[in-house]
């Protein structure tokens, strides 16, 4: 299905269809109720944990609860489903996360599509996956890790937080550029994963850096790399796979969406909270500690990034041949 990437991006900037006092009016009273944060994750995982970071700020800003609501499954569809059926009022948001992205080329048909069905709102964070592996793996680098995995084709248990998931196209992106075959098997979730992980059933994942760096610094995990272009600041001895496969970039974005149709006066109003929010030194500081990178910006720059990450990612999953279970 060919996305409808020029008409998301026209949407995304379409806030000016509103007369200016009509705007500042609904902004003004917004909101009326408590509004719904819907996670496509479980508790726990990095999405859980940086939009609980997020919540208690908006709360306070806004004067009404953000509740987070935890809607892992489907690989991430049920929490879009939600959203983009709820009242167009700001009061039911979804946290869009790279799975959503994904979605769009790994299912060939979908009720509903993130980038045509929903509004985008405001950036979260931007953070690298982690290469980790159990520490009786006998690989101390990247390097090592392949030459390992080529003498023991097939042999190497590739964990994910599903099929399709952000940890599994970051592990196909990794096979695809080096040659490696690994098995992949797939979770219900990225924490599910984690146990095994540590028990050495499985052997790698390519995990969200939020979710893993409390294991990495207990030495429950081995870092070998991470998946950003530069070095992460939670992790400055942690190389970046590029320096060992040139070219490669997996990182993991969270963000705001909105059902289309939102009042503009809200999004822009859900904007500016958001980005002051990522500009507090605390929130910046847990968020640093996080492995995460505050990713500040306009509804349009959040549906850029959505975009752009949908043709990249649509390139790794047909190539891998990629199917849904």
């Amino acid at each position: 299905m060919k996305l409808p990437r020029r008409q998301f991006l026209h949407l995304a900037t379409g806030a000016a269809a509103l007369p200016a006092t009509s705007r500042i009016a609904r902004a003004q009273t917004y909101p009326t109720r408590p509004v719904r944060l819907i996670v496509p994750g479980a508790a726990g995982s990095g999405v859980d944990i940086v939009t609980r970071l997020i919540a208690p700020w908006l709360a306070d800003r806004l004067g009404r609860p953000f509740i987070v609501e935890d809607r892992p499954g489907g690989s991430g569809n049920i929490a879009v489903e939600a959203v983009a059926r709820a009242t167009a009022d700001g009061h039911t948001l979804l946290v869009v996360i790279t799975a959503n992205i994904v979605n769009a080329t790994f299912y060939e048909r979908l009720n509903l599509m993130l980038l045509r069905d929903l509004a985008p709102v405001a950036g979260l964070t931007r953070d690298p996956t982690v290469m980790v592996v159990n520490p009786a793996v006998p690989a101390v680098s990247v390097p090592e890790f392949i030459a390992y995995a080529k003498a023991n084709p097939g042999r190497i248990n590739m964990a994910s937080g599903g099929n399709g998931a952000v940890q599994h196209v970051s592990g196909e992106l990794f096979k695809m550029m080096t040659g490696v075959n690994m098995l992949h098997v797939p979770y219900r979730s990225e924490g599910a994963a984690l146990p095994d992980l540590f028990s050495g059933q499985v052997q790698v994942m390519f995990a969200t850096i939020t979710a893993a760096i409390g294991y990495i610094r207990a030495g429950q995990l081995r870092a070998l790399a991470v998946g950003s272009a530069t070095r992460a600041e939670a992790l400055p001895d942690t190389p970046t796979m590029a320096e060992f496969v040139p070219g490669y970039e997996a990182s993991n974005f969270r963000g705001i969406g909105a059902p289309k149709g939102t009042p503009p006066a809200i999004i822009d109003r859900l904007n500016r909270e958001i980005n002051t929010a990522l500009a507090d030194p605390g929130i910046k500081a847990r968020l640093a500690d996080l492995g995460a990178v505050a990713l500040a910006g306009s509804p349009a720059d959040f549906g850029r990034l959505m975009a752009d990450e949908t043709e990249k990612w649509a390139k790794v999953i047909r190539f891998a041949g990629i199917r849904p279970e």
